[in-house]
């Protein structure tokens, strides 16, 4: 990762779903970046390196799971 990346996930505005509850478990975090970027991390593990997906990615992603894809 390049500093200037490590620059702006360290100054990144990082938000959770409001259905998550209280204790912050098993729910990950999204922060917006530039370039049409986004980090996600796990909200029980901030310390570790988030991944970093490009903004057409998440999009999809939100979509399946607002559809249904990811249901068991």
């Amino acid at each position: 990762m390049n500093d200037e990346l490590a620059a702006e996930l360290e100054a990144a505005h990082w938000r959770k779903s409001s259905f998550s509850g209280a204790d912050g478990g098993d729910c990950i975090e999204v922060a917006s970046l530039s370039g049409d970027r986004f980090g996600v991390r796990d909200t029980e593990r901030p310390d570790l390196a988030p991944w970093v997906v490009r903004g057409a990615v998440l999009r999809a992603f939100v979509a399946g799971a607002k559809n249904g894809e990811f249901d068991f």
